[in-house]
C-alpha cells in the first residue's frame, strides 16, 4: 500500500487562524492543492468565515492569497500515512505533522480549526491544551459528512471573533 503524505503548511507571520484538516484527499493529491474535490464545501466555508463569497471563483493561488491576507493558514495534522481512497475512517500507520513546531512561529495564532473529527482527535493528542490558543472542532468540509451546509457555515463562521487582531 502506497503512502499519502501532505502538503507544506501555507502560513505567515501574520496567521490568527489555523484551520487543520486531517491528509490530503485522492482528488487534493492529484491536483497538488488543498481540497481540490469540487464538492468538498471547504472553500465556500473559508469564504463565508471572511465574507467573501467569490472565493471558490478565483484560481487556487488566489484563493490562499485571500486567506492569507485575511490571516488564515492551512494545514493537516498528519504528514503521511496508508489510506485506500479519501475517507478518514480508513487512515493506518499515520505519522503526524510537527504542530507545536508550527505553532512557535505563529506569534499572532488565537485558534485553531479542525475540520472535521479526525483531524481534531489527532491534532488534539498532539497540541494538547493552550490557554493562550482556542481549539475549535468544525464539522467536516468534506462532501461524505452530510451535515446540512447552513450549520457547517454556522460553526465554522464562529472563527471570525479570532480574525479580528483587536481580539
Amino acid at each position: 500500500m502506497i503512502r499519502k503524505a501532505s502538503f507544506a503548511p501555507i502560513v505567515g507571520p501574520d496567521t490568527r487562524v489555523l484551520l487543520l484538516g486531517s491528509l490530503p484527499g485522492e482528488a487534493s493529491l492529484r491536483a497538488a492543492r488543498y481540497y481540490a474535490h469540487p464538492q468538498n464545501q471547504f472553500w465556500r466555508l473559508a469564504g463565508s468565515l471572511i465574507g467573501r463569497d467569490d472565493l471558490r471563483a478565483l484560481d487556487y493561488e488566489e484563493r490562499l492569497a485571500v486567506l492569507g491576507k485575511a490571516g488564515i493558514g492551512l494545514w493537516d495534522v498528519v504528514a503521511d500515512a496508508v489510506r485506500p481512497g479519501s475517507l478518514d475512517g480508513v487512515i493506518r500507520d499515520h505519522r503526524p505533522n510537527d504542530l507545536r513546531m508550527l505553532l512557535r512561529t505563529l506569534p499572532v495564532l488565537g485558534a485553531i480549526g479542525f475540520n472535521g473529527g479526525t483531524a481534531a482527535r489527532i491534532g488534539r493528542k498532539l497540541i494538547g491544551e493552550s490557554g493562550r490558543i482556542a481549539l475549535l472542532d468544525l464539522p467536516s468540509s468534506s462532501p461524505a459528512y452530510t451535515l446540512a451546509y447552513a450549520e457547517k457555515r454556522r460553526l465554522w463562521t464562529e472563527l471570525r471573533e479570532f480574525l479580528d487582531p483587536r481580539g
